[in-house]
């Protein structure tokens, strides 16, 4: 009986958080044979040779003390990389979060209901804002359902760390403030901040225990909107969370030195539930070339987003929407979770509001207004400056490839996404004429407060591929034949990336162990090729997969000379954002996007003339 009861109740989102297993640590021995392996695409015989030295040395030397020391540390935690990670690759790095490490995209309504449409952005704006509040009591009342692969649960913690957080800069290092709380834990907040025009704006999504309707949502939204209109533009104080951590640190301890009312309003900020961004630009966008809303959510007016905030709903003049958020609380699968449930029900409901049109007497939204002085303004002034300087630099083309997709390549029997991340190694190839080190996400939520663990994708099987594709003396079969080595390796390496036998982070706990124990940086970290191959992350090709969703972002390069390569994988096209530095001679991003289509199209031919 108590087992039929137990299977009749729903399950909850955080149910599973307890049960998961730690993250494993790697044996030493596996991590630097695949390291090994990972370089050599990269090496002369006489550099691998030096390197291979370095490597056997590390092993029986230093590196099998600081193994010993990161086992002892797994022990006594669930998650050994957690807080590492977290400082390491955000809370520590002092470049603008904004464009270097934030990501953003079109939301993609304009697939189905909501295409570009100039005098509908608040009707619209309050519609999309009345499903997010939607999901975020799912995940206040627990009713979101736990993400699983292959009936095993899968970490929901990031979830948490949706709405309710942000950022906060500091001197040397930055801090993460979380406010949310599920139901059981106790009362969240449930403002929401308005930014338009360079000024703020907060009213509480709930009124008497209930979500404000979209007509009531409406009714708030206009009301900012036609205060901003008659009146002159704000300080833009938000700008300022896109300068480089420390000087916004340092403008930020300014700000609330000069009076204690702009302490309440960062506080108002940081703890609201998400940032609206009414946008006047018309970044119009067609299901096949989303390159300008993209462009317009990754680099657009930075006086009306915080760009720490946890999300940013990008509302466009011309009735499109996108969305920026910062990185480090959480990965873009949360984002394309919320995203895609957006999707859906704006589909499922034609976009538009069918409940009632009565408006409560809900308070107006109330003006937050920061105290500046000259200081402030200056540093106002230097933060405009600095962002649109890099934003001029960023290159970024977001195209549909619609020739074919997943059903196409599935039919092959192929993996897809391995399908389309050998294409970007043969495209990348062909243009540069040597093997492009690369990052591909692998997700680790199988393990507690698992976050992700790095796939290098340019293995010696995908070169030595490329290699055969490029020389025309060498037959199909040989092609096809080495194609099917380099899927092989590609897969197993990314099934033992998620199952946490990964190396790359393995590398980075002794690296940080070494560090924090004030001992001299070991000499494979230094080695040249421990860069040339990606590490330390230097990749050039920094790449995702970022579903099989309608859902797809943007990053930048990962390095000047890189390319940011995000995908998604629908049954019948397969969507591609690649962002390039304008200033790089070496690297452009439409060439790279052409290249990678030929490179699709060869793929598909080569799988089709074969029995694979």
């Amino acid at each position: 009986m108590d087992n039929n009861l137990l299977e009749a109740l729903p399950e909850l989102t955080f149910q599973y958080q307890g049960s998961l297993p730690s993250l494993p640590v790697p044996s030493l021995e596996m991590s630097l044979s695949k390291y090994l392996n990972a370089v050599q695409p990269f090496a002369s015989v006489e550099e691998f040779k030096a390197t291979v030295d370095i490597v056997k040395k590390f092993q029986v030397g230093v590196g099998k003390e600081l193994h010993q020391k990161l086992l002892q540390k797994a022990r006594t935690k669930k998650n050994w990389l957690e807080e590492w990670w977290l400082d390491a690759a955000y809370l520590e790095v002092r470049i603008p979060s904004q464009l270097n490490v934030n990501f953003g995209g079109p939301t993609p309504y304009l697939e189905h209901c909501w295409p570009p449409k100039e005098g509908t952005e608040l009707q619209r704006a309050s519609i999309a804002t009345w499903h997010t509040l939607q999901y975020w009591d799912m995940i206040r009342t627990e009713r979101l359902h736990p993400h699983k692969v292959d009936k095993l649960p899968l970490d929901m913690d990031q979830f948490k760390m949706l709405f309710c957080t942000c950022k906060v800069p500091g001197v040397k290092k930055d801090t993460i403030r979380n406010y949310f709380k599920t139901e059981r834990e106790g009362p969240c907040p449930s403002h929401v901040v308005v930014i338009c025009r360079g000024r703020i704006f907060t009213f509480d999504a709930v009124c008497d225990g209930k979500i404000l309707t979209p007509p009531e949502l409406f009714r708030q939204l206009s009301y900012v909107k036609e205060c901003c209109e008659r009146e002159p533009e704000g300080d833009g104080v938000a700008v300022l969370t896109s300068e480089e951590r420390t000087r916004w640190a340092q403008a930020r301890e300014h700000l609330i030195s000069i009076d204690p009312q702009n302490d309440t309003i960062l506080e108002t900020i940081q703890s609201s539930l998400f940032v609206i961004s009414l946008d006047e630009t018309k970044p119009y966008s067609t299901p096949e070339n989303y390159t300008n809303v993209t462009m317009e959510a990754l680099t657009g007016n930075p006086t009306i987003r915080w760009g720490d905030k946890s999300y940013n709903s990008l509302v466009f003049a011309d009735g499109t929407f996108g969305s920026t958020c910062d990185h480090a609380p959480y990965d873009a699968m949360v984002l394309v979770s919320l995203c895609w449930y957006l999707d859906q029900q704006i589909k499922v409901t034609e976009g538009k509001w069918k409940g009632s049109d009565a408006v409560r007497p809900v308070p107006r939204p109330e003006e937050l207004v920061f105290t500046v002085d000259e200081k402030v303004q200056s540093y106002i002034h230097h933060a405009k400056q600095q962002y649109l300087e890099s934003t001029r630099d960023l290159q970024l083309v977001c195209y549909a490839y619609t020739a074919f997709g997943k059903e196409a390549i599935k039919r092959k029997k192929l993996h897809p996404d391995t399908f389309v991340q050998l294409a970007m190694q043969l495209a990348y190839q062909r243009v540069h004429k040597s093997p492009g080190s690369c990052y591909e996400t692998a997700m680790t939520r199988k393990f507690y407060h698992g976050r992700t663990e790095t796939m290098r994708p340019c293995t010696q099987e995908a070169v030595n591929w490329c290699k055969a594709m490029m020389d025309p003396t060498c037959d199909a079969d040989a092609k096809r034949k080495a194609m099917l080595v380099a899927f092989n390796k590609h897969n197993k390496l990314m099934t033992e990336a998620q199952e946490g036998k990964g190396f790359d982070r393995h590398l980075l706990g002794l690296y940080l162990i070494a560090k924090e124990e004030g001992l001299p940086t070991p000499e494979l970290f230094m080695d040249p090729l421990y860069a040339k191959s990606g590490g330390g992350g230097n990749f050039t090709l920094s790449s995702s997969l970022v579903g099989y969703t309608t859902v797809l972002g943007a990053v930048a390069p990962m390095v000047h000379h890189g390319y940011g390569f995000f995908y998604r994988i629908r049954d019948d096209r397969i969507v591609v954002s690649i962002t390039a530095w304008k200033s790089c001679r070496e690297t452009d991003a439409a060439t790279l996007y052409n290249n990678f289509s030929n490179s699709l199209h060869e793929m598909l031919h080569l799988a089709t003339t074969s029995q694979l």
